[in-house]
């Protein structure tokens, strides 16, 4: 993949189905998980983290372990995500870095409009859901300890929400450009469909 301001082609090719985008409609309502490993360390670290924080603040005294292994577990699903199953499962990834003007500017890259047509339905679903559902069971957590007065635990929540934000926020910008490449791919497999029918018509081909 080669990284540009805007959302980049991919490098990955793939063979159009038989049917045109017609036959990615059929293909997605049958499909399963294509990429079970992955998802499922996507969704491990996400759950560890809310897991160990909510079992620790029960069971365990220790605010400085509670701090630390939670936001390791967190920072974990972080990296995690925003490198490995984002590119694989929804073909996107995004990255942030400071320009030469001392600037913090915003880089994405995603596959092209056919590969990421072909995107294993299932496999997205799980990807945006657990990265929606994770940030709001931090918020909710985070509610409780605001309730609580507990200033320590909020620190912790905010890590970790943060850190779920920002992959949100990142591979939200990154979509948008996404979905333009798979619309123009699309109505690019239409026309040339249309045009080569009408050809054949035309020569009795």
């Amino acid at each position: 993949m080669v990284p540009t301001n805007q959302a980049a082609r991919g490098m990955w090719t793939w063979a159009i189905p038989p049917g045109g985008p017609c036959g990615l409609i059929n293909m997605g309502i049958s499909e399963n998980y294509a990429n079970p490993k992955t998802c499922l360390f996507h969704v491990l670290f996400k759950a560890a983290a809310l897991a160990f924080y909510i079992l620790s603040a029960l069971f365990v005294n220790n605010f400085v372990i509670i701090f630390v292994i939670t936001v390791l577990l967190a920072a974990l699903d972080f990296w995690v995500v925003k490198n490995v199953s984002g590119r694989i499962l929804v073909g996107l990834r995004w990255w942030n870095e400071i320009n030469d003007e001392g600037e913090s500017v915003w880089k994405f890259e995603c596959l092209d409009g056919e590969s990421l047509a072909r995107m294993n339905k299932k496999d997205s679903w799980l990807f945006w859901w657990t990265l929606y559902l994770t940030a709001a069971a931090w918020i909710i957590l985070g509610i409780f300890s605001l309730i609580r007065l507990q200033a320590d635990y909020l620190l912790v929540i905010g890590v970790c929400l943060s850190l779920s934000i920002a992959n949100i926020v990142g591979f939200t910008k990154c979509n948008k450009d996404a979905k333009k490449n798979i619309q123009d791919w699309t109505t690019n497999a239409l026309l040339s469909g249309s045009v080569r029918s009408h050809l054949q018509s035309a020569f009795g081909v």
